[in-house]
């Protein structure tokens, strides 16, 4: 039987300070040493407690995971020692600034496409920062830290959530009947209302419908069988180029596999269309008849 081997991967903080030992740089390591209680005491007094030993490790284990995250995105691709000399340049406090910022940053960006008022809360804002920088920066100096690993991968699902955000906000500026300007957002809803009105032709671009307008859509699409594909370029000739690749992916998708533009075209019953748009528009569609 052969045994796994298990590569470790000590926060880059701690590696770093690895590199100080026979270097004989005493003075170093003491101002490094004052730098990181001094930012384990601040991190304790904002994020933990400062006023238990639990809390004091707790600190210090975020501390060490802040440092070494900002140290990670400063020196990358170098070895550790770079990543020493990054330290005695610009301090620790340096470091930690920058992987905080980067915490921050990704706070900011939306985890999910079911936008709401209260994620511009101030207190919200601010639990949703520190459960970030919890989850992420918490780091045990003997133990192996994926950190910047999850921090990419949130990152880059965040960046993906965004665009699909920002795209749904542009639909609803652009809203054939106004700009819809409702803080709660269903970024999925409203590409999905745009994708299925377009069959019908006309670049009409539709965000936010009710059943009336609904019915008078597969009533049109039943009557005069539309060319779904030109309709859906119609609507990605107004969509602008930063917003295409969302669009166009959803397009894929929904070519598929919506049931509700599968079905537009046979006999299916009115209702029954109308609850599958539900699944699709969610709070984006007025259920009520007008």
């Amino acid at each position: 039987m052969q045994l796994a081997v298990v590569e470790e991967k000590l926060p880059r903080l701690v590696r770093a300070i690895r590199c100080l030992e026979g270097c004989g740089e005493d003075d170093e390591a003491v101002m490094l040493a004052d730098e990181l209680a001094g930012i384990t005491a601040m991190v304790a007094e904002k994020f933990t407690n400062d006023r238990t030993a639990e809390g004091i490790q707790r600190a210090f284990f975020l501390t060490v995971g802040g440092v070494s995250l900002g140290l990670d995105h400063a020196v990358q691709h170098e070895s550790d020692d770079a990543a020493l000399e990054f330290l005695v340049e610009h301090g620790a406090e340096h470091a930690f600034q920058a992987g905080f910022r980067m915490i921050r940053d990704l706070s900011q960006l939306p985890e999910d496409s079911l936008v709401g008022e209260y994620d511009l809360d101030p207190v919200y804002v601010q639990r949703r920062l520190k459960e970030l920088f919890v989850d992420i920066c918490s780091a045990d100096p003997s133990q192996n830290w994926s950190g910047p690993e999850r921090y990419e991968l949130q990152f880059k699902q965040r960046k993906g959530v965004q665009a699909i955000v920002r795209a749904a906000g542009w639909l609803r500026r652009h809203h054939y009947a106004g700009p819809i300007t409702d803080p709660d957002l269903n970024a999925e809803g409203v590409i999905a209302l745009a994708i299925i009105f377009a069959v019908e032709g006309g670049g009409r671009i539709v965000a936010r419908t009710g059943q009336k307008d609904f019915e008078r859509l597969v009533g049109s699409v039943r009557k005069n069988k539309p060319d779904y594909e030109t309709g859906w370029a119609e609507l990605m000739a107004q969509v602008p180029a930063q917003h295409q690749a969302v669009i166009a992916e959803r397009i894929d998708s929904y070519r598929e596999h919506c049931t509700v533009i599968q079905k537009m075209r046979t006999r299916t019953a009115m209702k029954t269309l109308f609850a599958e748009l539900e699944n699709y528009a969610g709070s984006e569609l007025d259920a009520d008849y007008s």
